[in-house]
């Protein structure tokens, strides 16, 4: 819990917003917006998510089926 005294608002000039320092300054809260590799790196997840389940849809997994 934080009080009134601990926590502390920089001001709006900043690029990135109000900034609010928590626990005398260690962790610090800002809202923002997502960095682009971040975006892309979910896109990619999001895209072997489709393929995989595509592809192994159904069966027991690759490696997983007997040999025939």
């Amino acid at each position: 819990m934080t009080t009134p005294d601990a926590e502390r608002e920089r001001g709006a000039d900043d690029e990135r917003g109000t900034v609010r320092d928590y626990a005398d300054g260690e962790i610090q809260t800002y809202s923002g917006r997502v960095n682009r590799w971040l975006i892309v790196v979910y896109v990619i997840l999001v895209l072997w998510a489709a393929y995989y389940l595509v592809v192994y849809w159904g069966g027991l997994g690759p490696g997983l089926e007997p040999p025939r």
